[in-house]
């Protein structure tokens, strides 16, 4: 047992958990004295007066006041048998440890010197992460506390702590062997970045926090735990569920044990490989106690002794347990062009998805390249598996440039959309190394990355196809070539593409076949294109390019606003209804003062249904409308519309038949419904319709329950992210993924474990939130969202930094010494694992003894309130108070004391594209991709990769930053895109509007508690049922 430093003799828990609860009080009787003997002073007339301390006079006192925080972590003395570690990049990632990330270092340090504070006593000045401890000296006060940022809204003021040593109830027994639990109060007045915050005051804190009374607190409060309980219930996942994929994992360990020895014993011509020293260990939610019914199972495969390693780019073990598991009769699929490699296993799989895995094996035996389609990569998503960017085979001349120029010329529209077109001039962007300007890293952008992005800028404009376009645009003051290469005035890709948008509708204002309703609205949009024309010329167009952009996207958004303008470029979108075109059309009909009835004086009907005709996507259907338009019936874009609902309908169920989506008697019926449909019109009270034969009602229930062919597979765009490889959710036995590279996920595992058992009602917590990011569709990484793990790291920096007081202990800033004598698998195991310091608080048995006397917090809020306050946090922050989440600039830090770091100092200001360089000549195997490379990059000297160097784009983005607890340079959120942070904020917000309507607002409890967790799954299709049953009605009459 370690001794206690000197003048501490005999101080155990009881002692550390006085001073811990100390520091939540207010500032003693003593001091309160003093302070007020110096803040109040007489006026002319003897009476008191309240003084204004001068800026000497504040600093002065909290120099006296505040005992300056260390945030120097102990040594990591090496044990005695440490070993040489041979892990790529080691020394750097203990460099960057031990010197920029310690634990400890927060925004709150703040120098010590001769004259930075009081002495420390000599048994105080080491006391290990003990971040505000205050020592008590005889005759004097407790040091006032500094006010802590970002309080939970649930806290309800300073509790009166009895003191632990003379508590009757022993509710803070000793245990001498735990260590000093640290307040996680934030020091943010010592902290430049949040110094203009303003400050809360600890004793004025009321419960709500301003956010309604006492009772509907305690209302909202009880409606979370209500939902919470019934959740928790029916979330939990059974002992039988986790007693058969152990079962699993067992048989397969086995099996890749004896390829791994087999393999091993003939690379040495010798049976030496032990194969118990392979091992598939478990790790992810159904470790870490937050696993759900469904959760999938994480396996991490280790064999210390292969080499090279299994993760490593030469390896051929991946390849080996895949051909092994197909064997078997298993479903695996090796994803090899993630960071590692990682194979998807599945139990039973459909006979048709064996098949299809086997032969995409017998694919890559053959050398053949892994099939990519462009339409795979977009930048408002994000691939699953630690943030890949697939490289398509792009156009000839963009993917066979080798040269920055031949990359920039090969920047051509050629028949794309705009959308696309741009899509195109981003990738471009990032091989030539460069990014577009945000908020983000304005401030940080160096002027070659300005020429680079005006140049690519240059380039996206001279590729355009309408000519016409792009040489009014390229004589503007604000794409001129001098500024933008010479004087290098940045521009913002985003906004140039805005800006090609809005020229090409400036572009058709002559072209227009009507005008606006009236002379007013005439010389408004007249007005608005005026406008447009300065603001292409303005000299100042560089000096803020973001606000400049912003005013290019409102014109633009003006323009669009235009009827006029509007009908020119009205088109059905890809994939859009005809019931949803036919609404803008006929929004544009009103807007431009036409009526949907013929007169033979009104002339502007005719224009709109033309252009609405050439606007239908479909040239099929588009030809047969028009053919239809020419009859007597098609007087009205009603009655054209509705012809064109009923043939998109018609082709929505051919295309569904061709694909065999309905089996017998159901094809039956769809095929007499699609000759109804193609049959001839009648005319009722409602219009043009398809009338129903006498004996229809099975037809028409048969047809509600299939539901609309639209929304089915064959009429939707071609999903990204789902492929004939994909293993289908349920119905395949036990589903798991095998990562090569599982040592830092171990880690995370066991951390988040402790974290659970430090208080029970973190895991329900936990639970509750991945639920409710689960029904709101915001858990998905690969489509731009966030993965349940970052959630459970949002709810564990707001119990252990927010709520007050703490609901737990940072476990890594308890972490003990090292001891010096361990052997060198516990120091990489308990210590330095792959480079990065994993040190923390890991007796899980002490831990959970603790947790069981309720030593380890003081905080005794029911689950609805910490629930409450944790959407509050994360829902609302104010700018002016400081109070709740800046997703704009925090970083949740759950090692740093205080939860929170800045982008700006962690260097996340911006996305990043790097690329992963890797030899694949020498390959034990053909098309193995792992992650022997390190990031490198994009430079205009690497745009063409070298035979025989394989590669990927891997982009790192910082929208919504959380910070890895060990891996420090790793962002867990970085596949959070700006529509996915849109998207979470948007339901934080619902969620915390539902809270407080829970609280005797409108509706009561009954109307809300279904829609907080209501699944969008089920809300989209009731709504698309309630849209398809309305399309029926009105091309067959039905209905009122």
């Amino acid at each position: 047992m370690a001794q206690p430093p000197p003048g501490q003799a005999g101080q155990g828990l009881e002692h550390r958990l006085g001073n811990l609860t100390i520091q939540n009080q207010g500032p003693s009787n003593d001091q309160q004295e003093v302070v007020a003997e110096t803040q109040i002073g007489q006026d002319s007339s003897g009476q008191k007066r309240q003084k204004r301390l001068n800026q000497a006079q504040r600093r002065q006192m909290s120099a006296q006041l505040t005992i300056p925080i260390d945030p120097r972590p102990q040594p990591l003395p090496p044990p005695a048998h440490r070993p040489h570690h041979n892990h790529q990049n080691q020394n750097q990632h203990q460099r960057q440890n031990q010197q920029q990330h310690q634990y400890g270092h927060g925004r709150g340090h703040q120098p010590q010197g001769s004259g930075s504070g009081p002495f420390q006593p000599q048994g105080q000045a080491h006391r290990p992460h003990s971040a505000t401890f205050r020592p008590s000296s005889q005759g004097q006060g407790v040091p006032y506390t500094q006010p802590r940022h970002q309080a939970s809204r649930s806290y309800h003021g300073p509790m009166a702590v009895p003191d632990p040593m003379s508590s009757p109830t022993g509710q803070y027994p000793v245990a001498p062997n735990a260590p000093a639990l640290p307040s996680p109060m934030r020091p943010d007045l010592q902290s430049h970045r949040f110094r203009n915050r303003p400050p809360r005051s600890p004793g004025h804190q009321s419960m709500g926090g301003g956010y309604g009374t006492t009772g509907e607190v305690l209302a909202q409060a009880q409606y979370l735990e209500t939902i919470c309980n019934t959740i928790i219930a029916n979330a939990e996942i059974d002992v039988d569920d986790i007693r058969e994929k152990e079962n699993f994992r067992a048989r397969i360990e086995v099996v890749a044990r004896n390829v791994i020895a087999q393999f091993e014993n003939s690379q040495a011509a010798q049976h030496w490989f032990p194969p118990e020293s392979v091992q598939l260990k478990c790790f992810g939610s159904l470790m870490s106690g937050f696993a759900t019914k469904d959760a999938d199972m994480d396996l991490g495969l280790l064999s210390p002794l292969s080499r090279p390693q299994p993760e490593a780019s030469d390896s051929p073990i991946p390849r080996l347990i895949e051909k092994a598991f197909l064997d078997l009769g298993l479903g695996a699929r090796l994803l090899s062009r993630t960071r590692v490699p990682i194979i998807k296993v599945c139990e039973r799989p459909p006979e048709d998805l064996r098949a299809a895995l086997v032969e995409e094996r017998a694919r890559w035996e053959r050398g053949a390249e892994d099939e990519v389609d462009v339409e795979e990569v977009h930048d408002e998503v994000e691939p699953p598996d630690d943030g890949e960017i697939r490289t398509p085979a792009h156009g000839v001349g963009e993917s066979e440039a080798s040269t920055p120029e031949k990359l920039l010329e090969s920047l051509q529209q050629e028949g794309r959309s705009l959308s696309n077109y741009y899509t195109a001039a981003k990738r471009v962007l990032r091989k030539l190394g460069g990014h577009d300007l945000t908020h983000s890293n304005i401030s940080t952008i160096k002027p070659a990355d300005i020429e680079i992005l005006n140049r690519v800028c240059l380039a996206f404009v001279q590729g355009l196809t309408n000519h016409k376009v792009r040489d009014t645009l390229l004589r503007c003051k604000s794409l001129n070539q001098y500024d933008l290469l010479v004087t290098r005035l940045p521009r913002t890709l985003f906004g140039v593409g805005f800006q090609i948008e809005g020229q090409t509708m400036v572009e058709s204002w002559e072209d227009r076949t009507v005008r606006e309703k009236n002379d007013d609205l005439e010389q408004r949009a007249f007005d608005c294109l005026s406008r447009w024309t300065q603001l292409q010329y303005r000299n100042s167009f560089g000096q803020d390019p973001l606000a400049y952009q912003k005013e290019i996207q409102n014109h633009v958004d003006q323009l669009k606003r235009i009827p006029s303008l509007a009908l020119l470029h009205l088109a059905q979108a890809p994939h859009e209804s005809a019931a949803a075109y036919h609404k803008r059309a006929h929004k544009l009909l009103l807007d431009l003062g036409a009526s949907d009835t013929p007169s033979a004086c009104d002339s502007m009907l005719p224009i709109i249904i033309r252009h609405y005709i050439s606007g239908i996507t479909n040239p099929d259907i588009q030809e047969q409308v028009d053919e239809f338009s020419r009859s007597q019936d098609a007087l009205t874009l009603e009655a054209v519309a509705r012809k064109h609902k009923i043939l998109q309908l018609a082709h929505d169920y051919e295309m569904c038949l061709q694909k065999g989506l309905y089996q017998e008697p159901a094809a039956s019926f769809v095929k007499c419904y699609i000759a109804l449909l193609r049959g001839p019109m009648s005319k009722d009270k409602k219009g043009l319709i398809i009338l129903l034969p006498d004996e229809s009602a099975e037809l028409m229930s048969t047809l509600k329950q299939l539901g609309d062919p639209a929304g089915k597979s064959p009429n939707q765009p071609r999903d990204p992210f789902r492929d004939r490889l994909e293993f289908p959710k349920s119905g395949v036995g036990v589903q798991c993924d095998i990562n090569f590279s599982a040592h830092l996920a171990l880690q995370n595992t066991t951390l988040l474990r402790c974290y659970s058992h430090c208080d029970p009602r973190v895991r329900p917590l936990v639970l509750f939130v991945k639920h409710w990011a689960k029904v709101r569709h915001i858990n998905t990484p690969y489509r731009g969202t966030l993965g349940s793990y970052g959630y459970a790291l949002m709810m564990l920096h707001y119990l252990i930094n927010v709520a007050q007081p703490f609901v737990l202990p940072n476990l890594q800033q308890l972490a003990q010494p090292p001891n010096p004598n361990m052997t060198p698998a516990e120091y990489e195991q308990t210590v330095m694992c792959k480079g990065y310091n994993v040190q923390f608080w890991r007796n899980e048995a002490e831990i959970q003894r603790l947790a069981q006397e309720k030593s380890l917090t003081q905080n005794r809020e029911s689950i609805g309130e910490l629930l409450r306050g944790f959407f509050e946090y994360y829902a609302v922050f104010n700018h002016r108070t400081g109070r709740g989440f800046d997703w704009g600039r925090d970083v949740i830090s759950l090692r740093t004391h205080g939860g929170l770091l800045s982008k700006q100092e962690k260097g996340w200001t911006g996305a990043k594209t790097v690329l992963e360089v890797k030899d694949t000549s020498n390959s034990a195997a053909p098309g193995v991709v792992g992650s022997g490379g390190i990031p490198t990059p994009l430079t205009p000297q690497n745009v063409g990769a070298p035979a025989g160097q394989g590669y990927k784009e891997v982009r790192y983005r910082y929208l919504f930053a959380i910070e890895d607890p060990f891996e420090l340079d790793h962002n867990v959120a970085r596949t959070v895109t700006h529509n996915g942070i849109v998207r979470i904020r948007d339901e934080f917000r619902r969620a915390w509007g539902l809270i407080k309507g829970a609280g005797g607002g409108e509706g009561g409890l009954g109307g809300v508690r279904e829609e907080l967790l209501e699944d969008l799954s089920v809300a989209w299709e009731r709504r698309d049922r309630e849209e398809f049953e309305g399309l029926l009605g009105e091309l067959h009459g039905l209905g009122g």
